[in-house]
């Protein structure tokens, strides 16, 4: 089992995920471009409970597009959005898998709201 570490620029915010994740997800919503500052967002999922947070977090909460809330947590330094409770999934955290830094991590196995997806992205998914 491989432990893996997420955090965000500066280095203050980091979350430790000592187990693989349960899903691995490639979302082309509207509201995780805007999130993310691209053409789509990548969620982690682990088991909440086994994960072990360090340093401080702001949050901000919005619906999604199912229409359950999700609370993001991000740096109050540097403004990186790490992690985020999805209360469709309570016993679930996602990590944004950009904040573990680390290009032999699992690639997403779901592809979700495809009908946002930019034309120039191939679905591989």
């Amino acid at each position: 089992m491989t432990s893996r570490m997420a955090r965000c620029t500066c280095g203050q915010l980091q979350i430790s995920c000592p187990q693989e994740p349960a899903m691995v997800s490639l979302c082309h919503c509207l509201d995780c471009q805007r999130r993310t500052g691209s053409p789509f967002g990548i969620a982690a999922f682990f088991d909440a409970a086994a994960t072990e947070i360090s340093g401080s977090s702001k949050t901000f909460q919005r619906d999604s597009d199912s229409g359950f809330p999700i609370t993001f947590h991000f740096c109050g330094m540097c403004g990186s959005n790490v992690f985020w409770y999805p209360s469709r999934k309570p016993e679930a955290v996602a990590v944004a898998v950009g904040c573990f830094a680390d290009p032999s991590f699992p690639a997403p196995t779901k592809s979700v709201y495809g009908k946002s997806r930019h034309e120039w992205v191939v679905a591989s998914v």
